[in-house]
């Protein structure tokens, strides 16, 4: 549930947006991202958001049915345009965004009756993110998603902090924390753990993630530490931390999303706490690969592939 738009990314790299001369068109949104990984790994899955009522609109929705997302719970706003971020390209790691999401994102005008809460609580993983905790209506929709998830075994937030959709980032913690109550499972680099807890060293992250009053319901807190790899602590005490997998990087911004959907496939499958990572780590450095996010997601073949190999960098076919 969440974010989506589209992602327009500069077929030059080295330079500004000021000299870019060509883009390529992608869907895009951290959530729709994952869902689309989750989908290559042959799971079921649907998104809920919005679209503007126009050609961008069109695009997203018939991406999504071509990636095997469910779009039925993705409508459109006739009051704002479908938002669009660009991307410019420094490898290997500065991915500057810039948003158009104004006047107003349509996945931020998901009501809350608007919902389908029977759906929601059905299903075996619902993905929420802190974007979508930034303004109404979409705040009290996304709290009301993750409140009719008592009691469902895989509930994630995604802490997802991105600084320029909050006027005040102090005020964003209260928010966090309400959405942790009624999650199971939560995901964050370092600056968003530090958001959410005041915490960035990652285990003292993780720890002050699963034992605070906001997080006593939380069963797995994964931290992600960019170069370092990633860490996961749960709550019966079992932890994971496992290194990067080497890549030569393109493009770094559909890496998170690509772990997110292999991490929620992971936990599906009953994997080890480490299998999990290990296989969420390679399919983040196969997408960090690619210049694109949502058609660069790999299946299981290629993750597979990967992990023998030693490596990320993989060819798009095979």
């Amino acid at each position: 549930m969440g974010r989506l738009g589209v992602d327009l990314y500069p077929l030059q790299a080295g330079v500004g947006l000021d000299r870019v001369d060509t883009f390529a068109k992608f869907l895009g949104g951290s959530p729709a991202n994952v869902a689309v990984a989750a989908a290559r790994l042959g799971r079921r899955t649907a998104l809920v958001s919005r679209t503007g009522a126009d050609p961008f609109g069109t695009y997203l929705r018939r991406e999504l049915k071509g990636f095997g997302v469910d779009d039925r719970w993705v409508t459109e706003v006739e009051e704002y345009p479908t938002p669009v971020t660009f991307c410019a390209l420094f490898p290997p790691d500065d991915f500057p965004l810039t948003f158009y999401r104004r006047p107003k994102a349509p996945d931020l005008e998901i009501h809350p009756h608007e919902l389908d809460l029977d759906a929601i609580s059905a299903a075996r993983v619902f993905w929420a993110t802190g974007t979508g905790l930034c303004a109404e209506p979409s705040r009290s929709a996304t709290l009301a998603a993750l409140r009719a998830r008592s009691g469902r075994e895989v509930t994630v937030l995604d802490l997802d902090w991105r600084p320029m959709f909050w006027a005040d980032p102090a005020a964003a913690r209260p928010y966090y924390a309400e959405a942790l109550r009624h999650a199971t499972v939560a995901v964050g680099n370092l600056d968003e753990c530090e958001i959410a807890t005041g915490e960035r060293e990652p285990y003292a992250a993780a720890r002050a993630l699963l034992t605070s009053d906001s997080g006593r319901g939380l069963r797995l807190a994964v931290v992600k530490q960019g170069p370092k790899g990633v860490l996961a602590l749960a709550a019966d005490g079992t932890s994971a931390e496992v290194p990067p997998l080497p890549v030569e990087v393109v493009n770094g911004l559909g890496a998170g999303d690509a772990f997110g959907g292999a991490l929620v496939h992971g936990l599906l499958a009953g994997w080890d706490l480490e299998t999990t990572l290990r296989h969420a780590n390679a399919a983040g450095a196969i997408v960090a690969g690619r210049l694109a996010c949502s058609s660069a997601m790999p299946d299981l073949t290629q993750i597979t592939r990967a992990l023998a190999s030693g490596s990320g960098t993989l060819a798009e076919k095979g």
